[in-house]
């Protein structure tokens, strides 16, 4: 019997893992059984219902940056070419001929979509390959008497050879949870998505990334006097598009010859912390717009506003200034260890023992192997959205995924044990999405 991979999340990197999965299976190479354990559906964090968009906006980065790119598989010796192939009657355009958009995507400029167009391509990928989604929160993650991984939702357990953990966390939180003048991403996106206008004299949005950018970019519409951006860099950075820096997220060859900081440089330069070059556009045309440096240490409620302490560092000086606002939206972003309150005790030793230290965001992030998982840990833990460090800067994001499903189908799971037939294989509770 093959392996089991398991995968938190059905978003667009489980969608690549599985996509590829099943058109090796077709090719008769032996694959791990792909099982996605999925709160809401398939690509739910691009529409509205997954609290982090209202599903209108653009996709960032270029479409054709589907399942399959860059199609330069490895993973099948002299059918590598065979492989690709198959894989682009997986691709974005292939989704728009098969759904009869392709010649309107063509005539208008090939845009980038919506998010929830992204959705429904993700969606169709799914249905086309039989993804194997297993509907339920994730509760607990620990590991079985078989030294596999056990990941339990509120009704049933997954065991699995691999575990797999991508997306970006819970978009309900925020620094004030529950308070009317302080608003999560999701209770943000649920606003917008109702088409409710946000009326306020001084708007302060925390977060210099994406997500904080398209709050921004929605705000432009709504009856708002100032929109405040508060990040700890020392302005709002454009993110770099150009070819140079895009090559880096599409081939990561030569990546490992770059020092750390160097590669701290380019992801900050290019991914983290910056806006899109198409919003940072907008930005020139609206003078409603400012940028606070600093980061939120408190925030409190008086006299009808919230008052946010900042920290700042000027020289030597630490030093923290306060200022008021009638909104506060929190988008300082996702948060890539959100996993962690859920792993158990013994998956937790694990993962200890394996990285020879206490278990931190700093000590997986600098232990991701070739394979996206965590070095020295059996059972395999692959953790793309913490790769960038060592592997690339593409593996957290879009533009890369059909390079990432080759790492992640790549790895050993054998040392995981022998997988148990009743668990993790497709059955009547596992029924593909349709």
């Amino acid at each position: 019997m093959s392996p089991t991979l398991a995968i938190v999340g059905a978003g667009a990197k489980a969608v690549a893992v599985a996509a590829k999965a099943a058109v090796l299976r077709e090719m008769g190479v032996p694959v791990p059984e792909v099982v996605a354990i999925e709160r809401t559906g398939v690509g739910a964090n691009w529409e509205a219902a997954g609290g982090w968009t209202d599903g209108r906006h653009r996709l960032g980065t270029s479409p054709e940056k589907d399942i399959g790119f860059p199609y330069r598989s490895s993973l099948v010796p002299r059918r590598n070419a065979e492989l690709d192939e198959r894989m682009t009657r997986l691709s974005w355009q292939a989704f728009l001929i098969d759904t009869g958009q392709f010649a309107e995507w063509v005539d208008r400029g090939r845009p980038a979509p919506t998010h929830r167009k992204w959705s429904q391509y993700l969606n169709w990928v799914a249905d086309r390959v039989g993804m194997n989604v297993v509907l339920g929160e994730v509760c607990r993650i620990g590991i079985d008497a078989g030294r596999r991984w056990a990941v339990h939702t509120h009704d049933r357990t997954v065991s699995a050879d691999g575990l797999m953990i991508t997306g970006p966390g819970q978009a309900e939180r925020s620094i004030l949870p529950g308070h009317p003048l302080v608003l999560s991403i999701a209770e943000f996106w649920h606003r917008a998505a109702q088409r409710e206008l946000i009326c306020a004299d001084r708007v302060a949005v925390i977060g210099g990334g994406e997500t904080a950018a398209s709050m921004v970019n929605e705000l432009f519409r709504h009856r708002v006097s100032t929109v405040t951006v508060i990040s700890p860099q020392v302005t709002l950075f454009t993110r770099g598009e150009g070819f140079f820096e895009n090559s880096l997220f599409s081939d990561p060859t030569g990546w490992d010859s770059l020092t750390i900081q160097e590669r701290r440089d380019a992801m900050w330069r290019t991914d983290r912390g910056v806006f899109s070059a198409r919003v940072q556009e907008a930005l020139l045309s609206d003078d409603r717009i400012r940028h606070l440096r600093g980061r939120v240490a408190h925030a409190v409620p008086r006299d009808g506003r919230i008052r946010l302490t900042l920290k700042t560092t000027r020289g030597n000086e630490n030093l923290e200034t306060v200022h008021g606002f009638d909104l506060v939206i929190d988008g300082s972003g996702a948060d890539v260890l959100w996993f962690l309150p859920l792993l158990g005790q013994d998956a937790r030793d694990l993962l200890e023992l394996g990285l020879g230290r206490e278990l931190s965001g700093a000590a997986l992030e600098e232990s991701i192997g070739y394979d996206l998982a965590v070095t020295g840990v059996t059972p395999k833990l692959f953790l793309p959205n913490l790769a960038g460090l060592n592997q690339g800067p593409g593996f957290p994001n879009l533009s890369c995924l059909g390079l990432l499903a080759d790492r992640v189908l790549g790895a050993d799971l054998s040392g995981a044990g022998e997988p148990e037939p009743s668990l993790g294989r497709r059955s009547d509770a596992h029924q593909p999405v349709r």
